[in-house]
């Protein structure tokens, strides 16, 4: 091989070591320049629109055909009635396999708490309804959750209706 071809050579793998190169920038740090997955940097506004989501709130959705007008009876567990922490913990054994204490109080202290802003279908949002009573219903999407209301039995609620927003005490991802 010639010295000019050799020239060459090198000179092209420069270029290709130079172009896949990642700029540094003085304030960037080692690890943000790493590829990450891509939902772990999605905007909020998209969070709930990943497929996995779907699925959550569309098996929401027919469990709440099911239990649609069941009304609130405290200490209730089945279609004659139900309160809301025994229709959480029928709804994740039933959806997710997953086996809930009994009460709202406990079931708040599972997961992690979760903003509101980052809410996801099937994430748990709790309510303060007096000094000693606890509410808890399942979020579904664009801030509408599913619950069982003492008024209206099993349905769906607005997290900005002021009488939730006043109540509202915190929301947990199981």
């Amino acid at each position: 091989m010639s010295s000019k071809h050799i020239v060459i050579l090198l000179l092209s793998a420069g270029m290709a070591v130079g172009c896949s190169s990642i700029p540094k920038e003085s304030n960037q740090t080692e690890v943000s320049r790493h590829w990450h997955k891509p939902e772990l940097i999605l905007p909020k506004e998209t969070a709930e629109n990943d497929p996995y989501s779907y699925f959550v709130r569309d098996r929401l959705y027919s469990r709440y055909q099911e239990w649609q007008g069941v009304r609130y009876r405290l200490g209730g567990s089945d279609h004659s009635g139900i309160d809301c922490s025994a229709f959480v913990k029928i709804i994740y054994e039933a959806e997710f396999g997953l086996s809930l204490p009994r009460t709202a109080l406990s079931q708040a202290t599972l997961g992690h708490e979760v903003d509101q802003s980052r809410l996801k279908p099937g994430d748990l949002v709790f309510f303060r309804t007096s000094r000693h009573s606890q509410h808890v219903g399942i979020y579904l999407e664009s801030r509408q959750f599913l619950h069982v209301s003492t008024r209206k039995g099993v349905t769906i609620s607005e997290l900005d209706d002021s009488y939730w927003k006043s109540r509202y005490w915190k929301s947990v991802r199981i």
